[in-house]
């Protein structure tokens, strides 16, 4: 797809996504960029500079995309679709915000999509993309960056990988591998996950998280695996708590485990 078509793709499908959001979000807007550095970091910069509407920002391609703990995203233009959702927030628990979004993006995107612990999405074992969630505040709101990058196309080189992880990274899928007959643009993917996400989100800020765990339980792809933490812990992954924790059970003990102590790789 030809950068003109892909732009045109991205843009028919934000005009389609404002209209099946705004009555849900009053104030909702779209913004197509064909080339940033990252959707994440311009939305954190103008929540820093006092933007705190709702706002979903696509781009057509990423220069400097980002992966939990800094991690780069390789974005490449018609490859992946790429893009971040800012929204006010007032939950009274933010915890498990990054796996409600994951089961908000898993269940649009197809029966066989799986979550795996805290923030990717999988198909067969494989990566197809992951969440990114940051938040800023000003005075006394607070407001949530939700970053979303999901393969269309397998890359050839691993993405979201730090110097001498790539061992144990997960090997990367794409949607149009997973689903061959599907329309090949951004866009189709856009419509199916953008609504549903804003959903979830209006969900976990009435409700938190505990309502949605069941149905991340139907997508863990850890539960029942045994896995190695990233701090030479090893045991069987034994589903998610109601505030987004992994649970380990091992020899020791049964123990929660959180997101910005270690990750998580299958042995």
């Amino acid at each position: 797809m030809t950068d003109a078509r892909l732009l045109a793709d991205l843009h028919a499908a934000a005009e389609s996504v404002w209209q099946d959001v705004v009555p849900l979000c009053p104030g909702f807007a779209v913004e197509v960029l064909p080339r940033i550095d990252s959707t994440n970091s311009e939305l954190m910069r103008r929540a820093r500079d006092g933007a705190l509407h709702p706002l979903l920002l696509v781009a057509a391609e990423q220069s400097a995309g980002r992966g939990r703990q800094g991690r780069q995203w390789i974005s490449q233009p018609g490859a992946s679709l790429t893009f971040s959702l800012g929204l006010p927030l007032q939950p009274a628990d933010w915890s498990g915000l990054s796996l409600a979004v994951g089961v908000a993006l898993a269940e649009a995107l197809h029966p066989q999509v799986q979550l795996k612990w805290p923030n990717d999405l999988c198909w067969h074992g494989r990566k197809l993309g992951g969440v990114l969630v940051e938040t800023a505040s000003l005075g006394a709101q607070r407001y949530a960056v939700i970053g979303v990058g999901i393969n269309l196309q397998a890359p050839e080189r691993l993405p979201d990988v730090a110097p001498g992880e790539a061992m144990q990274a997960l090997a990367p899928a794409g949607l149009l591998e997973l689903a061959p007959d599907a329309p090949r643009g951004a866009g189709h993917w856009l419509r199916r996950v953008a609504a549903p996400l804003l959903r979830q989100l209006l969900d976990f800020e009435a409700q938190g998280f505990a309502p949605m765990m069941a149905r991340y339980a139907a997508r863990d792809a850890l539960a029942g695996r045994v896995v190695r933490l990233s701090d030479g812990r090893e045991g069987m992954a034994d589903g998610v708590r109601a505030d987004g924790a992994l649970w380990l059970a091992a020899a020791s003990g049964r123990t929660a485990v959180w997101q910005a102590e270690v990750s998580v790789r299958p042995c």
